[in-house]
């Protein structure tokens, strides 16, 4: 994989010469358009950076986005790979460990949810303080040293400085469960823990496991 890795950087910097992200994004389902909001110097089509998976969920167009943000330097996802579509869970991870050699020191995550918790609405935004993987973990195998320790420290991966700054803005937060499935919740789901705080997603979990130590 390490070389994969190295494989893929080395032709993603070729394509965009002296930039270097501080900042990863990746948009998940519904927020595409995000990407409109990022004055773009770079865009590359996921079918043409060799050994990148493909989107194949519609809405999920498939480009890496290289802009700025407010004269922030991002690279941003615009569509992610999902275990449910057949990926395995290091493909799936696959991009975020390339964007992280190609030097971002943060990650944002997004995704559209089914909130547990009742008192949720449609659209609601939420900050995301922890998770529970009912998935298999994406770090299972034999482990690359040059990628982490083969037990990363989990503590603190949803940075607690920036999760203050963006509660601020989104009103709620709370734990999220990711599953494999692609079906909407259940009536069962709404009965456990009516009063948590808890979103149910099955992407944006994986890429959380740090892929490189800090």
């Amino acid at each position: 994989m390490l070389n994969q890795i190295l494989e893929t950087a080395a032709f993603i910097r070729a394509k965009v010469g002296q930039f270097t992200p501080e900042v990863g994004i990746v948009l998940g389902t519904g927020l595409g358009d995000f990407a409109d909001n990022i004055e773009v110097e770079y865009a590359i089509e996921y079918k043409d950076i060799p050994n990148f998976p493909v989107s194949t969920v519609e809405g999920h167009k498939g480009r890496l986005i290289f802009g700025r943000i407010d004269g922030r330097r991002v690279v941003a996802m615009q569509g992610r790979f999902h275990y449910y579509e057949g990926y395995t869970m290091q493909q799936v991870t696959f991009p975020v460990r390339v964007l992280k050699q190609l030097g971002i020191r943060c990650l944002f995550v997004s995704n559209a949810s089914g909130g547990i918790n009742p008192s949720f609405r449609t659209g609601d935004l939420m900050i995301i303080t922890d998770h529970i993987n009912l998935m298999p973990n994406p770090l299972i195998g034999p482990n690359i040293a040059e990628l982490g320790p083969r037990f990363p420290d989990m503590h603190n991966c949803y940075d607690r400085e920036l999760r203050a700054k963006a509660t601020a803005i989104a009103e709620r937060e709370g734990s999220s469960c990711s599953t494999a499935s692609t079906s909407a919740a259940r009536a069962l789901r709404s009965r456990l823990r009516p009063n948590t705080a808890i979103s149910r997603r099955s992407a944006a979990m994986p890429p959380v496991c740090r892929p490189y130590p800090k």
